[in-house]
């Protein structure tokens, strides 16, 4: 089947265990492997053009797998609003794949006709929420379905902020009825390098609007003072600790749909696949331990 000539796909929910970050490079690998990981996810912004090889691929894929579509260039924190063109070519993506989920991060990587490499960080104002809010609701409105809004990796705490991140959150996903994406490695990187604990933030975040998680590596640095400063890579294994919170999440919510991200130095198929076998392990592990726990009550 051609590309300008798209297959007609059943949306297919994303089940509650280990995917991966789809490289064209992993297709042929994926397919035949033995072990079927969970669900596939790609960027968005990878797909945006109308056909070619990208698509052929991806179509393949598609039938053999649930997919999840996560944004990284919506700019949903940007104060000039939501582009509209970028937003139709998110729907085109949307609507040509069906995906189980769809998924944005709170920042924002545009200014004018400016457009940056990272995703930045926003002050937690009441005037920043009410803006995001409205950008939410115009992104759901278009998409006709749900988000899922991501929690940031941060190196530095804007003074303005009367807000604590987790609220801000919780207060979005209240006000627009879009879910949470939660990355825990974003978590590490930003408990160390702002100097907060990782698990007293996890307990106040609202653990029962997340529908998927994200897993990543990290690298280790030191700031001009020679103090830790960690930086959201997506270049290596998921670190030991970043493991640790991740079990603890899941004794809390019971499984979600988790995914592998590595989109820098990608190695051979294998590796992800070790990566996603551990967190099926994980989510095995705690899921037993609820059920036991669940039978001595």
């Amino acid at each position: 089947m051609s590309s300008e000539q798209p297959a007609s796909f059943v949306p297919q929910p994303i089940p509650s265990r280990a995917g991966a970050g789809f490289k064209t490079a992993h297709a042929d690998a994926i397919l035949a492997d033995t072990y079927k990981t969970a669900f596939l996810e790609v960027h968005a912004e990878n797909y945006m053009g109308a056909g070619g090889h990208p698509h052929r691929i991806l179509t393949r894929m598609r039938e053999n797998f649930p997919l999840s579509v996560h944004g990284v260039g919506m700019s949903i924190g940007s104060p000039r609003g939501i582009n509209p063109e970028h937003l139709e070519r998110l729907k085109a993506v949307v609507d040509r794949y069906e995906p189980g989920l769809v998924s944005e991060h709170l920042a924002w990587s545009t200014h004018d006709d400016a457009y940056y490499n990272d995703l930045l960080p926003l002050p937690y104002t009441e005037e920043t929420l009410s803006h995001i809010a409205d950008h939410i609701d115009r992104v759901q409105n278009r998409l006709k379905q749900t988000i899922l809004l991501e929690n940031p990796s941060t190196y530095v705490a804007f003074s303005e902020s009367t807000i604590p991140e987790t609220i801000f959150l919780d207060e979005i996903a209240r006000k627009t009825g879009c879910g949470l994406l939660l990355d825990v490695n974003n978590v590490h990187v930003s408990a160390v390098n702002n100097d907060f604990d990782a698990i007293s933030y996890l307990k106040s975040f609202p653990l029962e609007r997340v529908s998927e998680i994200h897993l990543a590596g990290h690298a280790e640095d030191k700031d001009d003072i020679g103090a830790p400063l960690l930086i959201d890579t997506h270049d290596r294994p998921v670190d030991d600790v970043v493991w640790e919170l991740y079990a603890f999440v899941i004794r809390v919510t019971g499984p979600l749909p988790t995914l592998i991200e590595w989109d820098n130095d990608v190695p051979d198929w294998p590796i992800l696949k070790r990566e996603a076998r551990l967190a099926d392990g994980i989510i095995d592990r705690e899921d037993e331990r609820f059920l036991l726990g669940s039978r001595h009550d």
